[in-house]
C-alpha cells in the first residue's frame, strides 16, 4: 500500500508554520468581564509527514501565562475540508472546527455545547498573519471574542 501524501490543499496550511508572536485584544465577555490586552505565542510545526500542522499556543496577560491550548490542523480529503481539533486549558472537550482556505484566509467555525464559535486566520500580509475569534449564541448574530496580529519571529 503507498502511503499518503501531501496534496496542494495540504500546502495551504505550511503557511501556518514557524514562531510567531502578537499582541492581542480580548473583548469582555462572560470568561472575562472587563477584557483587555495580552501577548499570544504561537509555535506551529509540521507533522506527520506533511499530512498535519501541530500548534502549541500561549497566551500572557499582566506578565503571567493565563491560557494555552493546542491544536491539530488536517486537511479532510472526503469532506474538502479543513480540520482544527483543538484542546485547551479551560478543562472544555475538545473542539472541532471546519471549513475552508479562500486565497490567504483560512476560515473554521465550531458548534458545541456552548454554542458556535468561528475563527479567522488571515494570511494577506507578508510576514504576519491576523486573527480573529468570533463567538454566537445560534450561529446569526456573531460577537468578536478576540483579535491579534502575529508576526513571525525572527531565529
Amino acid at each position: 500500500m503507498d502511503m499518503p501524501r501531501p496534496t496542494p490543499a495540504h500546502a495551504k496550511l505550511t503557511k501556518l508554520v514557524g514562531e510567531w508572536i502578537g499582541d492581542e485584544h480580548l473583548s469582555p465577555s462572560p470568561w472575562d468581564p472587563k477584557g483587555g490586552q495580552a501577548v499570544g505565542r504561537v509555535h506551529n510545526r509540521l507533522s506527520l509527514d506533511g499530512l498535519a500542522i501541530v500548534q502549541d499556543y500561549e497566551q500572557e496577560r499582566s506578565g503571567m501565562v493565563n491560557f494555552r491550548g493546542h491544536g491539530v490542523f488536517l486537511w479532510d480529503g472526503a469532506e474538502q475540508q479543513y480540520h482544527l481539533h483543538w484542546f485547551d486549558s479551560m478543562d472544555q472537550p475538545p473542539g472541532i472546527f471546519r471549513g475552508t482556505f479562500d486565497n490567504n484566509i483560512l476560515r473554521l467555525v465550531s458548534v458545541n455545547a456552548q454554542g458556535h464559535a468561528r475563527a479567522t486566520f488571515d494570511f494577506t500580509k507578508d510576514g504576519s498573519y491576523d486573527y480573529r475569534m468570533e463567538v454566537s449564541p445560534d450561529g446569526r448574530v456573531w460577537y468578536p471574542f478576540m483579535e491579534g496580529t502575529y508576526k513571525r519571529k525572527k531565529t
